[in-house]
């Protein structure tokens, strides 16, 4: 690879920060990014770590927090209102971009983030919020799910929610033949902290 052909951000700490927010953002507005769908990582009430694949929704570089939404029937609000800190991993293959990020969640229900969230989705997006029984319930068979009809365009709210992750801790790892990248970045009392790291 030649010099011309390193990206930007391949020397440079602040260069490879705002890259991975820029992915992060655009993998909300693109459903071809490999960022579009994250896997986030709780621990279930009994300690079991648990992950599971969620699409991306919103991002805030300047606050420094991202969102997924969430069934409140779902076992994700009882995880983290036992423990709160959370993980999200993101691989973009086609970049060679892996982010991996930690922080604090917090559960949205009933308050101005989550109705602004709510007035966003799709009429597609809502019906999974109006399925009986919630999620994880057991079924004898596989469409044993009842979908009530959409009378009300609202029907189905009082189970969405907004799963917010503050992130505290990023980790960058960018894949290339001439040599990996890899950075750390970390917030804390206000401060930040960026060092390279060995891949």
């Amino acid at each position: 690879m030649s010099e011309d052909a390193f990206p930007a951000f391949y020397d440079d700490l602040e260069a490879s920060l705002a890259e991975a927010w820029r992915r992060l953002e655009d993998g909300v507005k693109n459903r071809k990014s490999g960022f579009h769908c994250v896997q986030l990582g709780t621990c279930e009430t009994d300690g079991t770590p648990s992950v599971r694949t969620c699409v991306l929704r919103a991002v805030d570089p300047a606050a420094g927090w991202l969102q997924v939404h969430t069934d409140r029937r779902g076992r994700k609000p009882a995880e983290i209102a036992r423990e709160p800190r959370a993980s999200v991993h993101a691989y973009d293959p086609a970049a060679k971009i892996q982010l991996r990020l930690t922080g604090t969640a917090v559960i949205h229900a009933d308050d101005d983030v989550a109705e602004t969230a709510w007035a966003r989705t799709r009429d597609f997006s809502r019906e999974c919020y109006r399925l009986q029984p919630g999620p994880g319930t057991p079924l004898e068979l596989p469409d044993g799910a009842d979908l009530p009809r959409a009378d009300d365009p609202d029907l189905g709210r009082e189970n969405f929610a907004v799963l917010r992750l503050h992130v505290t801790r990023l980790e960058w790892l960018y894949l290339a033949a001439a040599g990996h990248r890899r950075a750390l970045f970390e917030w804390s009392s206000g401060t930040r902290r960026a060092a390279w790291l060995v891949p």
